[in-house]
């Protein structure tokens, strides 16, 4: 018999410069990431299908199960979102588990191979087989067949499709992964709100023209905090910017206060969500907000004397001039809606390039906690990190929204999420002081992840042999060292 401490002896000697030991790399990945601890003791639910009434409650029930961890925890990521799935399947056939499926599309996404197709030769690779958690790596992952009919499990009864998911445990899940990021409550936290659209080139259900698009789209309602998602929520086209955000902001809020009871939160969006319904309810429920506010006759004739003082500047500089100014605003009642209030509006009264370009944001700070143009130009235009955030979504494949309901593509838009959530770890834990430390998700993938190398597996071993030309060996490093940490 050999000892476990001969055996990583042997295995630290048989490691030549230039080269990883993916044998230990695996053993990590299954003792702290892959090997989740079950949940109260009792067997997983996994036996048969309910009805969707059964499966929206026990996603209820599954969503308030998940605790939050404080402190430095072990990254049980994916196991706990395999937890969010039903298996309807005989267990005493399955080759392939759920958490196994989802590891394979989730790194596949995050690697850059986005088609269920990709992986009919990725089955096949050891590595993958190592992130999948697989012991026996000479044994191909699931097929392209099998990962398909697990994205498109609707939770009805079917011969085929026998795995489906909870929408509610899946939205607790990023938001609780938001909370463990945290080693105590924050002070105050900025949630940004925006929409894009995802184009569609099928006969999607859910399928509907956009004129300010000019395509057939989905419109998915994404929440960030930073760089963590909260939310990404699939929507028809065919409603408002704004639809259906109170609900996930209700929800979203009431967890963290759960969490953080004393933190302050600020809700931040463009005009699209200037609405006096969600407005009303953050003023009376203690969440601040900060959303632009579309121009109109009214607002231009307010600022008159401050535009007429921004054109004379620019008249005489030949640069942009800006004046800010504030008024209390209310819309007028109409059957469609109106505020039932006045609110502080901050304007921008800006003349570029020969032309006016007034901008007007509504909020519920004060000019004692924000003055005028330090709340635009802050706190407002600070919303643009979120624009980049949503580019990532797109870098990790979220608009491969292609199969025919909605429930199937909101399930792909998960694991594009769940795909950005890894790959955003790495660079808030493993790029933290490199020259990565803010790269995209696109950067991060071709310098770090997508790298040619050769493989070759033995009896105990996978070997990875790394090219000695390789670039960025020294930040390699680097991050294999703030991981370990």
């Amino acid at each position: 018999m050999i000892s476990e401490e001969s055996e990583e002896k042997e295995e630290r000697l048989n490691t030549r410069p230039g080269q990883v030991n993916l044998f230990q790399i695996g053993k990590r990945l299954r003792n702290s990431l892959w090997e989740a601890a079950p949940s109260g003791g009792e067997a997983p639910l996994r036996s048969e299908l309910f009805s969707k009434e059964q499966m929206r409650q026990h996603g209820r029930v599954l969503a308030a199960s998940h605790t939050v961890i404080y402190g430095k925890a072990p990254n049980k990521l994916l196991p706990r979102l395999a937890e969010c799935f039903l298996d309807g399947r005989n267990q005493e056939q399955v080759e392939h588990t759920i958490l196994e499926m989802l590891s394979q599309r989730i790194y596949g996404l995050a690697l850059g191979y986005e088609d269920i197709n990709d992986h009919d030769e990725l089955r096949k690779d050891p590595v993958f087989g190592i992130l999948a958690g697989r012991s026996e790596l000479e044994e191909p992952l699931a097929g392209k067949s099998t990962l398909n009919r697990m994205e498109l499990g609707a939770g009805t009864k079917d011969r085929y499709k026998k795995i489906t998911f909870w929408k509610e445990a899946v939205d607790e899940l990023l938001a609780k992964v938001f909370l463990e990021s945290h080693a105590k409550a924050p002070d105050q936290i900025i949630l940004d709100v925006d929409t894009t659209d995802l184009p569609l080139h099928g006969k999607q259900e859910g399928r509907f023209f956009h004129g300010y698009y000019d395509s057939y789209c989905y419109l998915p309602l994404y929440i960030f905090c930073g760089e963590h998602v909260l939310c990404s929520r699939l929507r028809e086209a065919n409603h408002d910017a704004a639809f259906g955000s109170l609900v996930e902001i209700r929800r979203i809020v009431a967890q963290i206060r759960k969490a953080w009871p004393e933190v302050k939160i600020i809700l931040r969006g463009d005009s699209g969500f200037c609405r006096n319904e969600l407005m009303s309810w953050c003023e009376n429920n203690g969440v601040d907000y900060v959303f632009g506010l579309a121009r109109n006759q009214r607002l231009r004739k307010i600022i008159g004397a401050q535009m007429h003082e921004a054109t004379q500047q620019w008249s005489q500089t030949g640069k942009p001039a800006r004046v800010f100014s504030e008024f209390q605003y209310q819309t007028k009642k109409t059957k469609k809606g109106g505020w039932d209030r006045e609110r502080r509006v901050v304007a921008k009264a800006e003349h570029i390039d020969g032309k006016e370009n007034p901008r007007f944001v509504v909020t519920s700070l004060t000019s004692q906690q924000w003055e005028a143009q330090a709340l635009y130009e802050k706190l407002y235009c600070g919303r643009g990190d979120m624009e980049n955030r949503i580019k990532e979504q797109f870098s990790l494949f979220a608009d491969r929204v292609s199969t025919e309901t909605m429930r199937a593509n909101q399930m792909r838009l998960y694991l594009s999420t769940m795909a950005y959530v890894l790959v955003n770890g790495l660079r808030r834990l493993g790029l933290q002081a490199t020259e990565l430390a803010e790269a995209q998700v696109s950067t991060i993938r071709t310098k770090l992840l997508k790298i040619g190398a050769q493989i070759r597996v033995t009896v105990r071993k996978v070997w990875v042999s790394m090219a000695s030309s390789y670039p960025w060996q020294n930040l390699y490093q680097q991050v294999w060292a703030n991981l370990r940490c």
